[in-house]
C-alpha cells in the first residue's frame, strides 16, 4: 500500500534505491518517520552521499504520550529550528489508506492525512506500507546490524528475500532482485489464518474461537498482544488464572523459570519458525530478514525453541529451506531508512512514469 494526500499523487514504486534521485538535489531535505503500533521514529533526511542519504536528528516517541502523529511531528519540529521550512514528509505505517486518513487497528489514533498537511505545512505527503519500507531499509543494512539466527547458513543466493516482523501486529514484504534494483511486495501476510501444529495448538485456536474471533489469523499469535494470547490460552488449559497480562511481564517471569510463562514463549518462538518456513516456501525466498519489536526481546529463547525445527519441517521443501538463511535486524532505524529510500527511488522513477502516463493517453487518443 501507497498513497500520497495533498498535492501529491497516488505513488508506488519499488526498485533499489540507492541512486541518488533526479529532483532532490544533494543537500535537500525531508522527513522520514516510521510509525509504529508502539513508537514512531522521526528523522531528518538529508539528500546526498554514497547511499545516497544521511539521516539527521533520529527520535523515537511513545504513540500513547501523544494525542496523535501531528501532535509527535510537532514537537519534532519545533525543537529542532533547523528543521523549519522542511515542506516534504514520507511516512511508513501499517494499515490503509481511506479517503483521508490512514486507518490501523493497532495505533492509538487515527493519521489524517490533511491535518498533518496542514498543521505542518506541507507541501507534499506520502504514506507507504510499513514493511515495504522495512524490505526497503534492508537494502541499506551493514553487516553489523544484523544477527543470524540459523548457525553455519548465512550465504545468500540470488533471489527474493522476505522481511518478516511481529510486533503490535505482524507485517511482511517481498523483496525480489530486477536488474540493479529490487522489486518490493507489501503484503497483509499477518491476516493469513493459523494453521495449528499440534492438538495443543489446536486448543488454542480453539481458545480464541470461544472468545468470538471467527477468523483467527497468524498475527492473533505472532505479535505483542499474540504472546499474551498464547500465554491466556495455556494458561486456560492447564485451568488457571492467567498471573501476567503484558509481552514484557510474560517474558520477565519466562526469564524467572516460571513454568507457563516459558511454555508460552519457547512455544511463540516455535509458532514464528513455523510461520516464517511457510512465507518462504510461499514466495520462493532465498533469504529472511525478521525485524519487529518483540523478536529481540525473546532472541535468547530461539536456540532453546523449536524455532528452526518448525521452520524447515516443511516436508518435500525441508531441503530447500534447511539452506535459506534468516537474520534478526537489530538497527533500529531500518523503518525511517526504508521510507527514505523509497521515497527516494519515488522521485527517481516519476519521470519514466509520467512519460509512461503520456505515451499511453497518447496511444489511446
Amino acid at each position: 500500500m501507497a498513497q500520497a494526500t495533498g498535492k501529491a499523487k497516488e505513488s508506488m514504486a519499488a526498485k533499489e534505491p540507492r541512486i541518488a534521485p533526479v529532483h532532490a538535489a544533494p543537500g535537500d531535505c525531508f522527513i522520514a518517520a516510521d510509525v509504529g503500533g508502539t513508537n514512531a521514529r522521526i528523522s531528518l533526511v538529508r539528500t546526498g552521499g554514497e547511499s545516497g542519504f544521511q539521516l539527521l536528528s533520529w527520535q523515537r516517541y511513545p504513540c500513547s504520550d501523544y494525542p496523535g502523529l501531528d501532535a509527535i511531528l510537532g514537537e519534532f519540529v519545533a525543537s529542532h529550528p533547523a528543521r523549519a521550512g522542511v515542506d516534504c514528509m514520507v511516512i511508513a505505517s501499517a494499515g490503509v489508506v481511506l479517503d483521508d486518513e490512514v486507518i490501523n487497528s493497532n495505533l492509538p489514533w487515527r493519521i489524517s492525512l490533511s491535518r498533518l498537511r496542514d498543521a505542518l505545512h506541507l507541501r507534499e505527503l506520502h504514506v507507504v506500507n510499513d514493511f515495504a519500507a522495512a524490505a526497503h531499509g534492508t537494502l541499506h543494512l551493514k553487516a553489523a546490524d544484523t544477527r543470524l539466527l540459523t548457525p553455519g547458513i548465512a550465504d545468500n543466493t540470488p533471489g527474493p528475500s522476505l522481511v518478516v516482523g511481529p510486533g503490535t501486529g505482524l507485517g511482511a514484504a517481498i523483496c525480489i532482485p530486477r536488474g540493479a534494483g529490487a522489486v518490493v511486495l507489501p503484503t497483509e501476510a499477518g491476516m493469513a489464518a493459523f494453521a495449528p501444529g499440534d492438538d495443543r495448538e489446536i486448543d488454542i485456536l480453539r481458545w480464541l474461537r470461544k472468545r468470538g474471533a471467527r477468523h483467527v489469523c497468524t498475527e492473533q499469535l505472532l505479535s505483542g498482544p499474540g504472546l499474551v494470547n498464547v500465554y491466556g490460552a495455556l494458561s486456560d488449559r492447564c485451568g488457571s488464572a492467567p498471573a501476567w497480562q503484558t509481552p514484557a511481564a510474560i517474558t520477565q517471569a519466562a526469564r524467572a523459570g516460571e513454568p507457563l510463562a516459558r511454555e508460552s514463549v519457547l512455544l511463540f518462538c516455535s509458532l514464528l519458525g513455523s510461520v516464517i518456513g511457510d512465507m518462504a516456501m510461499s514466495t520462493c525466498a532465498h533469504s529472511v530478514y525478521v525485524a519487529g519489536g518483540v523478536v529481540p526481546q525473546l532472541v535468547d529463547f530461539l536456540p532453546q525453541s523449536e524455532f528452526r525445527a518448525r521452520l524447515v519441517d516443511k516436508g518435500a521443501m525441508r531441503a530447500v529451506l534447511e539452506r535459506v538463511p534468516v537474520r534478526l535486524v537489530e538497527n533500529e532505524k531500518l523503518g525511517v531508512l526504508g521510507a527514505a529510500s523509497w521515497y527516494l527511488q519515488h522521485m527517481e522513477e516519476k519521470p519514466h512514469r509520467e512519460q509512461a502516463e503520456q505515451g499511453r493517453a497518447s496511444a489511446a487518443a
